[in-house]
């Protein structure tokens, strides 16, 4: 915002004096691109799409030049959801940690924190001691994040081309799974459930048979998206062939997720590097091969089905155990209990720590207020989210606080797509391509 002091200067009616200042909106992108304009001397217009911007979860702002309904050139703007999440862990112990990085991708907050918690357990050299139901219930609550995570995706993408049932129906489905992760950690989002070396809690009471209910309801109600849109005409007509994107441009790119698996590379980290014993667990990876917003869908949605296939098998590997390594020096309680006020220790935990040894307790503190140590060294660990490749990228450097930790967020990778996808193409199919990259803007800006 700069300042014009100019007394007098001239405005409304020819020759009346004006005695206050005159304020012009410049600086920034937009003197560059008023000069690029100037020079090349022909005429475009230059818009904004956003900040606010449908199809996207978070806030993203595109410059769009046009030449009439035709985008000849796309810029993507970032940062304006940008929350400090990967600096902030640098403040706060290892297990502390786990409470931000679930807020980075919030809509699958169960993968922020299991990469994290992987790559922690790597650098103390514990991963073989993770006990198998914590494992087991880790792979539960992300396939279940997945489906919710489709749900918003394909919901949403629905809504902006104008079937407003689909995104009624999204929303229905997804609380129904967040009904189940309520139940599970206390919370509908941003749970901070996984912790290094396990979890924070045992499912509750209940769970394990809610779960099984849900399964044969979400596969019923899957065919309604099926019915809804992929002989729709209109639907049709929006995403095939739009945005399209093929794999040597995805590859180049670094885009990974549904996609690359939409370019028909069957890439998905669950099989290629598998990780909380997906190797032991039955799924296809799913693959199409139209490149364009319609064939992303149909691999959201088949995804979704293969997600329920692997909570079927987890809720039949559930074996009475522990969920937490067997190392007073690394593990925080998970003797934790749901009460009115929310997740906190249990009253029985605390009692016997309290009552039965002062060492208990006194170790018990420190553990929490000041957190373990982890070993100096630095590590790279990636988890199949949603979108794509998460990986976490962690520097110990010895002490009880991290020395750096980086996200490496999927959405942020696949945004380096959306000009090849928006150029060439029309301004509302900007709107299905941004859609068919499904971008959470928190973990863009995190």
């Amino acid at each position: 915002m700069e300042a014009d002091q100019r007394d007098g200067a001239t405005g409304g009616t020819m020759g009346e004096q004006r005695d206050h200042d005159f304020y012009t909106v410049a600086g920034g992108d937009w003197d560059v691109f008023a000069e690029e304009t100037s020079v090349e001397g022909e005429e475009r217009v230059v818009v904004n799409m956003g900040p606010q911007h449908p199809s996207t979860h978070g806030v993203l702002r595109l410059i769009l030049t046009l030449d009439g309904e035709t985008v000849t050139e796309c810029r993507v703007s970032v940062g304006y959801l940008h929350t400090g999440i990967e600096k902030n862990c640098e403040y706060r112990n290892w297990t502390q940690g786990v409470t931000f990085v679930t807020r980075a991708d919030y809509l699958a907050p169960f993968f922020n924190e299991v990469a994290y918690c992987l790559a922690v357990e790597r650098l103390l050299g514990v991963e073989e001691q993770v006990p198998e139901r914590a494992s087991v219930i880790r792979v539960l609550v992300m396939e279940l994040n997945r489906i919710a995570s489709h749900l918003v995706a394909i919901g949403t993408a629905g809504m902006e081309l104008g079937a407003v049932t689909v995104l009624t129906y999204g929303f229905r489905e997804r609380e129904l799974v967040l009904d189940l992760f309520e139940m599970i950690t206390g919370l509908r989002m941003n749970h901070g459930y996984v912790r290094p070396g396990g979890l924070a809690q045992d499912l509750p009471p209940g769970a394990v048979e809610a779960i099984r209910d849900f399964i044969p309801l979400m596969r019923a109600r899957l065919t309604d998206y099926e019915n809804l849109l992929n002989a729709n005409d209109v639907w049709l007509r929006r995403t095939k062939g739009v945005a399209y994107l093929d794999l040597t441009g995805c590859l180049a790119l670094g885009v990974t997720g549904p996609m690359l698996r939409a370019t028909g590379l069957p890439h998905d980290l669950r099989k290629s590097q598998p990780y909380c014993g997906y190797e032991n667990y039955e799924f296809d990876v799913v693959t199409r091969e139209g490149c364009d917003v319609f064939d992303r869908y149909l691999v959201r949605l088949d995804e979704m089905k293969q997600s329920l296939r692997i909570v079927e098998q987890c809720l039949d590997r559930l074996v009475p155990g522990p969920v937490m390594v067997d190392d007073p020096k690394i593990a925080w309680p998970a003797q934790l209990t749901l009460g009115a006020d929310g997740l906190g220790n249990s009253l029985e935990h605390i009692r016997r720590i309290m009552n039965t040894s002062m060492e208990s307790l006194i170790h018990h503190f420190r553990l929490v207020t000041e957190g373990f140590r982890v070993p100096p060294g630095q590590v790279y660990v990636a988890v199949e989210s949603p979108r794509g490749e998460l990986g976490c990228h962690l520097v110990s450097d010895g002490g009880n606080y991290p020395y750096r930790v980086h996200l490496r967020d999927p959405s942020f990778a696949n945004l380096q797509a959306l000009p090849t996808l928006a150029v060439g193409g029309m301004v509302a199919d900007v709107i299905a391509g941004v859609a068919s990259v499904d971008p959470v803007m928190g973990g863009v800006d995190r």
